[in-house]
């Protein structure tokens, strides 16, 4: 069977950036929080707030190495197996790539080590201006490339002369039209995720009945920012959704699993989308509901997928599916942020095991979200790689064979397995020691790190418990 370079490359590349995209929607959050656990604790000097701060800076760290690790790789595969599109955009994602190191990995890369190893180093105003300075690189590093990504979806501020992208406006490319509903949609989803992950460890350690106040006041802390913040991604959406169907119509129309253009569509609730014969089967909606949320009229139109050739359609049922789980985790997280503020009378939101047990499955719910979400946004843009100027075909590159994506993909699958194990058990040690410190560490004001994995070591020391004080005080 011949191989095909083009699905292959596209099974790469959603591979690699699947999974590094669990990383920084997570740290993005996490840094936040690590900024106002510091702001906190050097206001209050509260030692629960510095314990807190220790422990989730710990996770950051681990996180923020696995994410740097996947996420490298992503743009040597623009040369290895998209090189016509490399050459093609060089005039515009060239510096915006480079921006985005210069002004956010480096930040964030020489101020992670003041807030990993300067605790006790530092003045605390010092620590907390280091942790300011992580999270505002997180928000930075976005910033670029979610502006990168936007302009694929919605090229604005370039014009395509003679298969070259050359820039007319970096304000328009830059700030191109969907940049600021979809920057917004993914610093919220970095927020809800950070929020889940650290409420379904707090709610984990609650359960076990480890560090109690510290773990409960962390609970709240992201109880209250889930019943703000879940609603308001949701409103974003909707922004986010009236903006696509303006500008890329066949991505709603596959969202809605809606193929001809009509009023009155229904919200289809199940359907199995059956893109050969361009229909759907088992349908279950809601009446005019799907022409109300997109162009808020009970009769208004919504395209539909014939409004384009077949050869020009995405993969409907990946988008259809993935539109459904995405909105179903939101209201469910949404659910879970009204509950949350129903069970503070008499502080029974920590001391409900049912609840606690639903806010640690929940911790995982983000990801899945976000990755679904990730789905609609990339697939639902097929077969374009820059919308309406350059398809998938036409970026990739001329000499690549079926055998050369197959070997580099079975590759990155293997590595990024070991990496992706390496970093989960290496997190797991982290988060079943907890905010407990071992009696016998070294005290850290009297040593020092003498390489970047000595924090490791000491925090994960294994101390010999058959040696025994004798009288003197020795071993």
């Amino acid at each position: 069977m011949e191989l095909d370079p083009l699905i292959l490359s596209r099974i790469q590349f959603a591979f690699v950036v699947s999974f590094h995209a669990i990383f920084p929607v997570f740290t993005i959050g996490l840094a936040s929080y690590i900024a106002v656990l510091e702001g906190l604790s050097y206001k209050t000097r509260n030692p629960v707030w510095i314990k807190l701060s220790s422990f989730w800076t710990t996770v950051f760290a681990v996180v923020f190495g696995m994410g740097v690790v996947s996420g490298i790789v992503m743009s040597f595969q623009f040369g290895t197996n998209w090189s016509n599109f490399s050459q093609a955009s060089a005039n515009f994602l060239g510096p915006m790539l480079s921006y985005e190191v210069i002004t956010a990995f480096f930040l964030e890369a020489a101020f992670l080590g003041v807030l990993l190893f300067g605790r006790d180093r530092v003045p605390p105003g010092v620590h907390l201006f280091a942790a300011i300075m992580v999270a505002t690189g997180t928000f930075i590093s976005s910033f670029w490339i979610l502006s990168a990504n936007s302009w694929m979806q919605t090229p604005a501020g370039t014009e395509l002369r003679e298969g070259v992208f050359y820039v007319t406006s970096w304000s328009e490319a830059i700030f191109n039209p969907s940049f600021q509903f979809r920057f917004a949609h993914k610093v919220i989803a970095s927020f809800l995720t950070g929020a889940f992950v650290v409420a379904g460890v707090s709610a984990w350690y609650l359960l076990k009945g480890r560090e109690v106040e510290a773990n409960r006041k962390a609970l709240s802390m992201c109880l209250w920012l889930i019943l703000f913040i879940a609603p308001t991604q949701l409103v974003v959406g909707d922004f986010h959704g009236l903006n696509t169907m303006e500008h890329q119509p066949t991505k709603v129309a596959a969202m809605e699993g809606n193929w001809e253009t009509s009023s009155n569509v229904p919200l289809l609730l199940f359907a199995i989308p059956d893109q050969e014969n361009q229909t759907n089967h088992f349908e279950i909606g809601i009446p005019s509901m799907a022409s109300m949320i997109l162009t808020h009229e009970w009769d208004g139109v919504v395209p539909g997928l014939k409004d384009v050739p077949r050869e020009e359609q995405p993969p409907v049922a990946i988008v259809f599916w993935s539109f459904r789980i995405m909105v179903a985790l939101g209201i469910l997280m949404i659910l879970m942020g009204f509950t949350g503020l129903a069970l503070r009378a008499g502080g029974r939101f920590w001391r409900a095991r049912w609840f606690l047990q639903g806010m640690r499955f929940m911790s995982i719910a983000p990801f899945i979200a976000v990755l679904t979400g990730w789905f609609v946004t990339e697939v639902g843009r097929a077969p374009w790689l820059v919308y309406g100027m350059m398809t998938q075909a036409e970026a990739l590159t001329p000499s690549l064979t079926g055998g050369m994506a197959l070997f580099t993909l079975i590759g990155y699958v293997v590595v990024y397995a070991l990496v992706f194990s390496a970093g989960v058990y290496y997190l797991m040690r982290v988060l079943y020691e907890g905010m407990e410190k071992d009696a016998k560490e070294p005290d850290i004001q009297s040593e020092r790190a003498k390489r970047p994995m000595s924090a490791a070591h000491t925090r994960f020391e294994v101390h010999d418990s058959s040696k025994q004080p004798n009288k003197q005080g020795g071993y």
